[in-house]
């Protein structure tokens, strides 16, 4: 099964990107939404988060993401503990799900963090989701309902653009100018033609 990585930075559009590889009955895995679930729902992760960051960052059973943000954003070393216990998990996860894909030609692996947490290893090719940055922020000030400076925190936790971009394979443009589903169409296509 072909593996195909879909990374971008906060804010660039990869959902909307993978909801339209999913509508060509392409199967997206999302690390960040499966992340949530397991950090939920996983008792050897929530005891090991609790373990780094406190019984703070559980609220009636269930993640305080408020109160983690606060804490990984701001404090590099307790974001590469939490990224270290729920990658591992996460990657076991997504093993077991691309094993029922038995169907589909190729699957997508959506992720934040593909390149940093050296998740891009593991995928045959990356397609890289870039926006301008104010694009960006203003997506996300409307997403999330934060601050401009907890959007710049997330920030500065991810990697350039440009770097992000040099191990891309594809490139899509979600500046509002390039039509989505046409770069989406084409990097289906020559996903498909490849063997």
């Amino acid at each position: 099964m072909k593996i195909i990585g879909l990374t971008g930075g906060i804010g660039s559009g990869k959902t909307t990107v993978a909801k339209i590889f999913n509508s060509l009955g392409i199967p997206v895995y999302n690390s960040d939404e499966r992340a949530k679930f397991l950090m939920n729902h996983s008792a050897e992760l929530i005891t090991a988060i609790k373990k780094v960051l406190g019984k703070e960052s559980y609220k009636n059973n269930t993640l305080n993401r408020e109160y983690i943000a606060s804490v990984i954003f701001n404090d590099k070393t307790k974001l590469q503990t939490i990224n270290s216990l729920v990658h591992p998990v996460v990657a076991k996860d997504f093993e077991q799900w691309s094993n029922q894909q038995t169907t589909a030609p190729y699957v997508i692996k959506e992720a934040a963090i593909l390149i940093e947490s050296g998740g891009y290893k593991h995928v045959d090719k990356i397609i890289v989701v870039t926006a301008p940055i104010e694009v960006r922020v203003k997506r996300v000030l409307q997403r999330d309902n934060t601050t401009k400076e907890e959007v710049q925190a997330r920030l500065n936790n991810q990697i350039s653009e440009k770097e992000r971009q040099s191990y891309a394979d594809y490139i899509v443009k979600n500046d509002g100018e390039h039509s989505l589903i046409k770069q989406v169409l084409t990097i289906h296509q020559s996903i498909l033609e490849e063997d």
